[in-house]
């Protein structure tokens, strides 16, 4: 049998936090972990979208457990703001659903801390929140790390030494593929790194599959080239993708089965990435330990997050203003 919403569990007494929550798959996913009876944070950058997301949200869920906290994560202050006041609100967390991305920028740009801004969104932003918030994903029994990836990883390349496209040609297109190729190795280190240190947590990826949303928006700012690209792009979106609904199905699933467990990856199981979320198999270089090793180090570096996870600190920032690395 298909899994559906209707296999969600109850999740009334848990909390969850949903990175870009205010359209598309995180929007849906909060709706749907609401509608379970979780108490969900609603994690946006753009505050008055967020706003407009929670009112819809209450029309479909009157009695939704929800709430709205702004996050950034292209600014690594933004991030530690929000953990501070995550923190300060709840003092468990079972689902961080690393879901909010960007794609196809069609320039080389950079975030406020100096990271090319697909790199500093998609993987940085999420690792300096996932250790932020390390000790409530830790005393919380059976809590889950869910980072949303793509098919487009198996495409991905990761250049350790140029992760910035500093010394080579930007390409939004391979910026994107690598930066969903990280988000794999991250959460199969981080389940490692679970495991090893005997803590009740998981870590898991899900692939959403070819959904029509709004993932071309960034390509529609760039030149002449970029923009009928993006239509070209849209015109076989809105043919061939599937549903948001369909698509979260993977987070959701990664999120709350009961069968899920640490290290693996739910795509859709049918034709052209679409279908019913099944448990899958992501791309070799994604289960490259050495790899996710050296990336991990380079991460800790970049944000100045450390997860010490043997440790009853949890977190430990340095240095307290993080700069990107320079060669």
């Amino acid at each position: 049998m298909p899994w559906t919403t209707q296999d969600i569990p109850d999740q009334r007494g848990k909390v969850a936090v949903v990175t870009g929550a205010n359209a598309g798959l995180g929007y849906e996913a909060s709706m749907q972990l609401a509608s379970k009876g979780a108490t969900v944070v609603l994690a946006c950058r753009n505050s008055e979208r967020a706003e407009s997301a929670m009112a819809q949200l209450r029309l479909s869920v009157p009695d939704a457990r929800a709430e709205v906290m702004r996050l950034d994560l292209s600014s690594l202050a933004s991030v530690a703001q929000f953990a501070d006041e995550f923190k300060r609100t709840f003092n468990r967390l079972d689902v961080l659903m690393n879901n909010a991305g960007i794609m196809f920028v069609p320039d080389r740009r950079e975030t406020e801390d100096g990271f090319e801004l697909t790199l500093g969104t998609n993987l940085l932003g999420h690792f300096a929140l996932t250790g932020l918030l390390l000790d409530q994903l830790r005393d919380t029994a059976g809590s889950r790390v869910v980072s949303v990836s793509s098919f487009a990883h198996t495409r991905g390349e990761i250049d350790l030494d140029d992760l910035m496209f500093e010394s080579r040609p930007f390409d939004g297109g391979a910026a994107y593929a690598g930066s969903k190729l990280t988000s794999i190795l991250f959460a199969y280190e981080l389940q490692r790194r679970f495991a090893t240190n005997g803590v009740d947590s998981i870590a898991v990826a899900a692939d959403p599959g070819f959904v029509r949303t709004n993932w071309l928006r960034h390509m529609r700012t760039g030149g002449v080239f970029d923009r009928v690209r993006a239509s070209m792009l849209s015109a076989v979106l809105r043919f061939t993708g599937q549903s948001v609904e369909m698509g979260s199905l993977s987070l959701l699933r990664a999120a709350t089965d009961p069968d899920v467990s640490g290290g693996e990856f739910y795509s859709p199981g049918g034709r052209m990435n679409r279908g019913y979320p099944v448990r899958a198999i992501s791309s070799e270089a994604s289960y490259d330990k050495d790899v996710a090793r050296s990336l991990w180090e380079t991460c800790e570096g970049l944000t100045g997050v450390a997860f010490q996870l043997d440790s009853p600190a949890a977190v430990a920032l340095t240095p307290s203003t993080p700069k990107k690395e320079t060669t």
